[in-house]
């Protein structure tokens, strides 16, 4: 009977196999993905926003869920086509406000009644609650020296009926990311709920408030007693050189601000104590170098003292939150292929791991201090919301939008192995097994390079480079964090500046041929390679300097270092990342440039490109399908008139999808 019954059992398992399939690229798309999330005052209800995509109409749209704080009794705030987005609660836990069509909107508790706060022409974007509940903090674009609404909307109207549209341009940068700057500014405003007044509080200031870049989402902030506001901005009067975002704090009765950061570099998220005593924020050290160590300072408001509460942590400060009795700071932080939580007693300085393993982020603290709420994703589980003690224990998934699909799809949960790198380096990378794996059987390889450079590939659920999805054809991935990712000490990550195709080169290689020599089931006649930004220069590196791949692809990498310095927008990275401007340091910029080297290129190569990428402009994708088509090198070019850095349009990331796949099958080698 017992032989019977084990038989049954295991004829049944290829059965439940079965039942499951691979991800595929519409799967992803269907994947209900959580937004921002805010926990009530009483700690017993989470509003947060969800966005879903619909591949037929090539659209997104956004609503608002509640859930109550134990995980149960999901239900809709609202049910619209309208894009609400942004939930905050009021401080009295009565209404939930929220953004939608560029203005500020509020309902009661349970949705109903729902009326809009704001009118103000210029828009009211990223808006937080005064702790009384009588003001609202938002950013709106403005001309800095307009004295009224009217004279913003008069000047949008000339230009929109200026038959003329030549942009005249006398200073940089002109351009940031994926549009066009012109005389607008952001700039941060008070909204009174009682007198309907709006103020702006950094009128005539010819900066962005918070800054274009190298922020956070928490850049300004009330104080305590709702009579300040800490906010980050960067004063440079050339912001394409300079990283030197600082903090300040403004007097709301006088409006007289003050500069409390110090440091040369990037500082952002000043955030106030609860008891008012402290403002602490992130701080780095270096100017003109955005992946600097960030270190957590604290700015005694009294005493007018700056503090380095991390000097011996060797990991770089996220996100972070106080506890209410503001003895202790939690933040994330890169760890190796994680972002991990961490808390700090700023007393002591002492700081103790609380959460190691996967992606989180967005953390929360109940008003009592005692359980902290956080998103957390894998690479087999898109983000959902979690809860913990705040010691890191009794860990609690809240929400499981996704459920339904993911129970469908086989997708094996990532592994890692370590390898020598150069100078004798150990380097981690990430593998991921195709679905249904079998150690009997060969497999193809996609080997994947991360952008940044300074970043790294995580546990993560990733809607652009999904592990899982490209192991879904089949093919066993291999991602690496060579030389230059974060995660793994300041010191690693430096030393990919000055070096772009030296030691992280070496890094790459030796886990490509570490992988080939210790996993049997992978196919060593059938590599393959793929990048994007960073990751895409590595890719045109590859081409001209190894044919160990039988097909690469490229999406919106570097090709010409020294076209590269002239198109982008943001001046001090290249300058940082090869020693200064091209005529200060033409060796080095010469040395890592693979149009120098493309004259040896032989594999294969499909190239993407946004038209609207103006940190990688679209000048490098053309020089480099120009010269591969020009040696008669298979390649292919695949152009996004309205994508930029990513692709974010469900039916364009389709084709990018099925392009490269197509792209591999074509290259494989029986």
């Amino acid at each position: 009977m017992k032989k019977l019954l084990l038989v049954i059992i295991l004829l049944a398992i290829p059965v439940i196999a079965q039942n499951k399939r691979p991800i595929t690229v519409n799967d992803l798309w269907a994947m209900k993905r959580i937004g921002s999330f805010e926990l009530s005052p009483d700690s017993k209800t989470i509003a947060f926003s969800v966005t879903t995509y619909n591949m037929e109409t090539n659209k997104g749209n956004t609503g608002i869920y509640l859930i109550d704080s134990d995980g149960k009794n999901l239900r809709p705030l609202n049910n619209s086509k309208k894009n609400e987005s942004s939930p905050k609660f009021s401080p009295d836990g009565k209404h939930v406000a929220y953004s939608l069509k560029g203005q500020i909107w509020i309902s009661d508790f349970n949705g109903n009644n729902p009326k809009q706060v704001t009118d103000i022409y210029s828009g009211a974007s990223g808006f937080e609650w005064s702790h009384d509940g009588s003001k609202l903090l938002f950013v709106s674009s403005v001309y800095p020296d307009s004295k009224t609404q009217k004279d913003i909307e008069q000047r949008d109207k000339e230009q929109k009926e200026s038959k003329v549209k030549a942009k005249i341009l006398t200073h940089l940068m002109f351009r940031y990311w994926n549009h066009w700057l012109g005389e607008k500014r952001d700039h941060l405003f008070i909204y009174d709920l009682k007198t309907n007044k709006y103020t702006d509080l950094n009128f005539l200031k010819n900066h962005d408030i918070p800054p274009l870049d190298l922020g956070s989402g928490n850049d300004y902030n009330f104080s305590p007693r709702d009579n300040e506001v800490a906010f980050t901005m960067n004063a440079a009067e050339r912001v394409q050189n300079s990283t030197n975002n600082e903090i300040y704090i403004i007097n709301l009765k006088t409006l007289k601000e003050k500069k409390i950061s110090k440091s040369p570099g990037a500082d952002a998220q000043p955030i106030y104590s609860p008891d008012g005593k402290y403002v602490a924020f992130t701080s780095m050290r270096t100017a003109g170098f955005e992946a600097d160590r960030k270190e957590l300072t604290l700015y005694n408001r009294k005493t007018g003292k700056l503090k380095d509460l991390t000097p011996k942590f060797d990991r770089s400060i996220g996100e972070m939150i106080w506890s209410p009795d503001s003895k202790t700071i939690y933040f994330t932080s890169p760890n190796e292929i994680y972002n991990s939580v961490y808390k700090i007693n700023i007393e002591t300085g002492k700081v103790k791991m609380i959460l190691k393993d996967h992606v989180n982020s967005g953390l929360t603290i109940s008003p009592d201090g005692k359980t902290i709420y956080f998103k957390q994703q894998r690479s087999n589980l898109p983000y959902e919301i979690f809860s913990m003690n705040n010691d890191g224990s009794n860990i609690k998934q809240l929400t499981n939008l996704n459920r339904k699909l993911l129970s469908k799809l086989e997708m094996i949960p990532i592994q890692t192995f370590w390898s020598k790198g150069a100078g004798g380096k150990e380097i981690q990378s990430i593998l991921v097994k195709p679905p249904f794996f079998d150690k009997s059987k060969k497999y193809p390889l996609i080997f994947l390079i991360h952008g940044g450079p300074q970043g790294h590939w995580t546990d993560d659920f990733h809607y652009r480079w999904n592990t899982q999805l490209f192991a879904s054809k089949g093919y066993v991935v291999v991602a690496p964090n060579p030389r230059g990712s974060v995660g793994y000490g300041q010191q690693f990550t430096n030393e990919i500046s000055k070096d772009w195709g030296g030691k992280v080169y070496t890094d790459l290689m030796n886990a490509y041929d570490y992988a080939l020599s210790n996993f049997n089931f992978i196919d060593k006649k059938n590599t393959f390679a793929a990048g994007a930004s960073y990751g895409g220069y590595m890719i045109n590196w590859i081409e001209g300097h190894t044919d160990r791949f039988n097909a690469l692809v490229s999406h919106d990498g570097v090709f010409n270092t020294v076209s590269m310095w002239g198109t982008t927008e943001e001046l001090w990275f290249p300058e940082w990342e090869f020693g200064g401007t091209p005529w200060q340091n033409r060796a080095l910029y010469e040395k890592w440039s693979p149009q120098r080297f493309i004259q040896n290129a032989k594999t294969p190569m499909l190239i993407f490109q946004g038209a609207n990428d103006f940190r990688v402009p679209e000048e490098q994708a053309f020089q480099l399908f120009t010269s591969l088509q020009r040696l008669g090198v298979p390649s292919k070019l695949i152009y996004f008139p309205d994508e930029y850095h990513f692709v974010t349009k469900p039916q364009d990331a389709r084709l990018w999808w099925n392009s490269i796949f197509d792209w591999f099958e074509k290259y494989k080698k029986e």
